[in-house]
């Protein structure tokens, strides 16, 4: 048997709807548009009903309508008040849960809004029902709901077809796309971190809760300091502790160093013990010194092994490094003796010993050195990294050129500070 087509039998926007006059079949007024009454547990919702009144909590099952136009709505009959139903538990209301809801938009890398709602009303066969088929994101959408679209008419319509946005667990949940946690785990941190500190904070909860602690410490590393502190004093200690210790030492000192001490100690305390003792270790120094800037991160090896030998412990080390361009050689006693570039190793001999080829001219600084030393001798010497080192010459930690940006540009849009102070190319050759 051939199955009932579907014939579209008019379209609108529920902003074009929404307060618009509902007359009986004898043309009384009996009220206006105020919301639609939505069941959505398939893949598509479907609109049950019409809020007709302020104050009644109760709607006309769509079943009653004649017919739905940008005018307003013609019932079959009179309004029968028997046939009235209340908003049911796997009901939600259009206007009042999915306007306004925020969508990642994972193409662009930002969050947008839900502006609008395109809905079709349809027939399949004596059966007439309401359905949304998209939700429109952009200007023109917003333009329509302040009664000025003829202003934007030359903007095209910004559409997510419901086919693309996942089912709704409650009603206070965001709304999200499809297949977006494949995506999310394609995303730069950077644009991560852009999308939650777009989101409003009751939302970065559900947002985070997609993500795996290794990439949301990668997003967290990326946020202004306002956000950070912001997430950290939203999560379980527990949890906050488990982000710490997946992110730098020194960005967990810097972010612990922020919190009340009472909640800092607590956090603390349920982090790794070695992680933790980094961690205290790197918050005990004065903020605007090498120490407080520096990780203890970074890649130590003998001076007596081989090109050969170096590489599988290389493959070893360089996931826990902050960077490994840097390889610094170290004696018995952890003093630094010498430092090799990624790119030296890899055009030596396989059987030549790392001391034969390390430089022993090593630019370091000390941990209470000042921040303005530290800037003058990357930029003089056009480091990606320098050394901390204590007064025995023994390695505490290394300095990236990435701290001393984030230093000087906080807010990560003053880029010409970025291309005075690091223009030189020589450190990469």
């Amino acid at each position: 048997m051939e199955k009932d087509k579907v014939r579209v039998l008019g379209e609108f926007f529920f902003s074009q709807i929404r307060g618009k006059p509902i007359h009986d079949s004898d043309g009384r007024l009996v009220g206006r548009i105020r919301d639609l009454a939505v069941r959505w547990e398939r893949e598509t919702p479907e609109v049950t009903g019409i809020k007709y009144a302020k104050g009644v909590q109760l709607h006309i099952p769509i079943d009653q309508l004649d017919q739905i136009t940008r005018a307003g709505v013609k019932l079959i009959g009179k309004l029968q008040e028997e046939k009235l139903s209340p908003l049911q538990p796997n009901e939600l209301y259009m206007g009042k849960w999915l306007m306004d809801k925020q969508i990642i938009d994972l193409k662009g890398t930002k969050v947008v809004r839900v502006n609008d709602i395109k809905i079709f009303w349809l027939q399949s066969g004596p059966r007439q029902y309401m359905v949304p088929v998209a939700v429109d994101i952009g200007l023109r959408g917003l333009a329509r709901r302040l009664g000025v679209e003829f202003l934007f008419k030359r903007l095209e319509n910004q559409f997510v077809w419901w086919e693309f946005i996942q089912h709704l667990e409650d009603k206070t949940a965001s709304l999200r796309l499809r297949k977006d946690k494949a995506q999310l785990d394609q995303l730069h941190p950077a644009d991560l971190a852009d999308i939650i500190e777009d989101l409003d904070y009751r939302k970065r909860s559900d947002f985070i809760e997609d993500l795996d602690v290794e990439t949301m410490a990668e997003a967290v590393g990326e946020m202004e300091p306002d956000t950070q502190l912001e997430i950290l004093e939203h999560l379980e200690s527990r949890q906050a502790a488990e982000l710490l210790q997946e992110m730098p030492p020194d960005e967990a000192a810097d972010l612990l160093g922020e919190l009340p001490e009472e909640k800092s100690d607590e956090i603390l305390g349920l982090m790794e013990p070695e992680e933790a003792r980094e961690v205290r270790e790197l918050m005990e120094y004065e903020e605007g010194t090498a120490g407080a800037l520096m990780t203890p991160e970074f890649i130590a090896l003998p001076p007596n092994i081989t090109v050969a030998e170096t590489f599988p412990r290389l493959r070893k080390l360089a996931a826990e490094a902050e960077t490994i361009y840097y390889l610094y050689i170290l004696d018995e006693a952890e003093g630094l003796v010498g430092v090799i570039s990624l790119r030296e190793l890899i055009m030596a001999e396989p059987e030549a010993r790392l001391d034969s080829l390390m430089q022993t001219r090593v630019v370091s600084v000390h941990p209470q050195d000042s921040e303005d030393r530290v800037t003058e001798l990357i930029k003089k010497y056009d480091l990606l990294a320098i050394p901390v080192v204590d007064e025995d010459n023994r390695m505490l930690g290394i300095i990236t050129v990435d701290d001393v940006l984030e230093m000087l540009v906080p807010d990560r849009t003053g880029l010409e500070t970025f291309t005075s102070f690091f223009t030189s190319k020589r450190a990469m050759k």
